[in-house]
């Protein structure tokens, strides 16, 4: 045998190897193995081309075994309790014998790259049970990436057998339209009298959420809570209606005491019960398939752009030239992606 047959031989075992170990980790994460879960989300979340190679594979297998479960997104400003929420509603879901993941998003530190990922230690009673699996992942500096990624960590979930998936967001801003773009129900947590400033933000989230929930409804502020409430219900007519004919419903709750999370649960059953009679759950999630087509078109594109070596001096030239403001920064983009094309 000669010096290629060889190599094809060895690189053909290599292949089997790896493509047995896809299915070891599949069938492990089929019967509901939380380790083999971990490791596929970990291969995902890989920036290396085996890594991803692999973690391709397994989504493919997950495919068939996926679309299974109610997705909802649960988004707010930091400090209204999302976490604690998280944990209490977890707790209520538990009672409905459901099985949970809870796919949170933290923040990244700008100057270190680092994040806390302290969901888990904010979860305590939560991240304990057995019909839980609670992810933080870190947003990193590009957050369509690792949105990209939480929608495929969806898919591995639903295969391992997770009926409901949480996903929290970072808060208010960019993370929103991308987790509303993945999930079936976007539930927007307030709080109570949060003051004028914030009313700019709230209004674009307002129209995008499905469901509304003032927080912290106990300790001697209910009246105020219940205030919001009415504000917002006011607040809701004045929105365009949606496409389905659902009217979001707004609600007051304690995570501390767990008082209304479960009236929580069943508008969200409502709203599921809602959009499959009138056909808006399905047409919802193919329009996000679509969608998240041409995201990750987008992504791959931008990606082999900077990547692609014969383009790594210009772009460094005219960065130099733009920070001396000998070109401006939309020429110079021009010029890239006028070189990119003709390669």
């Amino acid at each position: 045998m000669n010096e290629k047959k060889v190599n094809d031989w060895l690189a053909s075992r290599k292949q089997m190897r790896i493509d047995r170990n896809d299915l070891l980790l599949f069938n492990a994460l089929r019967l509901g193995d939380r380790a083999a879960l971990s490791a596929a989300i970990t291969l995902l979340e890989s920036t290396l081309e085996s890594d991803q190679q692999i973690a391709s594979r397994i989504i493919s297998h997950c495919l068939p075994y996926s679309g299974n479960s109610i997705r909802i997104g649960i988004t707010g400003v930091p400090g209204v309790g999302k976490s604690t929420f998280i944990e209490s509603f977890g707790m209520q879901l538990l009672q409905e014998n459901k099985n949970i993941a809870v796919l949170a998003i933290d923040p990244s530190s700008e100057r270190t790259g680092g994040s806390i990922l302290g969901d888990k230690t904010r979860m305590q009673q939560l991240s304990q049970e057995m019909n839980v699996f609670i992810r933080p992942s870190a947003a990193g500096t590009t957050l369509g990436g690792v949105a990209r990624k939480t929608r495929e960590t969806i898919i591995l979930c639903e295969a391992a057998g997770y009926d409901v998936i949480l996903v929290e967001t970072v808060g208010v801003g960019q993370s929103e339209i991308m987790v509303h773009s993945m999930v079936d129900f976007f539930l927007l947590l307030l709080l109570a009298g949060a003051g004028d400033e914030l009313q700019g933000i709230k209004r674009g989230i307002m129209e995008m959420a499905d469901g509304l929930a003032v927080t912290k409804a106990d300790s001697g502020n209910e009246k105020r809570a219940q205030l919001a409430q009415r504000e917002l219900k006011n607040a809701i007519h004045l929105f365009p209606p949606t496409t389905s004919g659902w009217i979001p419903e707004v609600h007051t709750c304690s995570s501390v005491n767990g008082e209304q999370i479960l009236e929580i649960w069943q508008m969200i059953q409502r709203f599921d019960e809602h959009a499959q009679i009138k056909g808006a759950f399905a047409q919802k999630r193919h329009d996000q398939d679509r969608y998240w087509m041409h995201e990750t078109l987008r992504s791959l594109l931008l990606e082999g752009l900077y990547k692609n070596n014969s383009l790594k001096e210009l772009i460094i030239s005219l960065e130099t030239a733009v920070g001396k403001g000998e070109v401006s920064a939309f020429e110079a983009a021009d010029r890239i992606y006028k070189q990119y094309k003709s390669i």
